[in-house]
């Protein structure tokens, strides 16, 4: 009888409570991190927000979360964690790939409008600064 004893009305057991609250801390801080790389918009505000250096921080709490409990956690946490960073880690990269104001400010999708020539002036005098392409 090696059962934790049931302490939650729920029914749950205490290790089942623990790794809930776990799973409920990666996920606190995967959208802190999240919302700082202007992925989510912010909950109270609607904006979205940009900050690199905070989304690093949550980053690697959870990567030292990571180190701290190997070997500790059943398969479940363990896929949550890993799965968590390396979702974080995609768009630490995206993000610092980005233009600055890009997580400020949406961006329409313009498919097929005509630059008029004062446009076309803006646009030269600004450059191109990012290309992506896509193979066919």
């Amino acid at each position: 009888m090696n059962e934790s004893p049931r302490t939650d009305p729920d029914g749950l057991t205490q290790t089942e409570m623990l790794s809930a609250l776990f799973a409920q801390l990666v996920m606190q801080q995967a959208n802190m991190a999240f919302m700082l790389l202007g992925k989510t918009p912010h909950p109270e505000t609607g904006k979205t927000v940009r900050d690199l250096e905070a989304a690093q921080m949550f980053i690697g709490q959870l990567e030292m979360l990571e180190a701290k409990t190997k070997g500790n956690l059943n398969p479940d946490e363990q896929n949550l964690l890993k799965q968590s960073l390396m979702s974080l880690h995609m768009a630490f990269v995206e993000a610092v790939n980005a233009p600055e104001n890009s997580a400020d400010k949406p961006q329409p999708e313009n498919k097929t409008a005509p630059a008029e020539p004062a446009d076309a002036a803006k646009s030269d005098e600004s450059g191109k600064r990012f290309s992506k392409t896509y193979p066919t």
